[in-house]
């Protein structure tokens, strides 16, 4: 079983950055893949991004390549999403999510975390 805890959503300007965290308790964190997903009303959730339980491997949406950066430190039990040259087409719920693989992770993650809205407007 893990706990998952997003934290960093908040109300940007159009091309500023905000960087989302994702605190993990209970089972070894070093021992699942994580993903990044949004959602917006009406709309299904869809993947944003993912990495591998090393840290070696990582996956995005093409929305957002080149604009955010996932990544991990298992020491800290954290993932982290580095939010660049945000879009108002950004603004979502960001739920951060676990998974035994990196394959499962980006399709059905096994837990969630309760989600952080990002808002991106002038």
């Amino acid at each position: 079983q893990v706990q998952l805890v997003e934290s960093g959503g908040g109300l940007v300007q159009p091309g500023g950055s905000l960087r989302l965290s994702c605190a993990a308790s209970g089972r070894a964190f070093s021992g699942y893949a994580l993903g990044w997903f949004r959602q917006t009303p009406g709309q299904e959730r869809e993947f944003v991004a993912a990495i591998s339980r090393s840290g070696g491997a990582t996956y995005y949406a093409d929305s957002v390549k080149g604009r955010f950066t996932i990544s991990r430190d298992n020491a800290k039990n954290t993932v982290y999403l580095q939010m660049n040259s945000l879009k108002p087409e950004d603004t979502a719920v960001y739920y951060c999510a676990a998974a035994v693989n990196i394959i499962v992770v980006r399709t059905t993650p096994d837990y969630w975390g309760q989600g952080t809205q990002v808002t991106v407007s002038s």
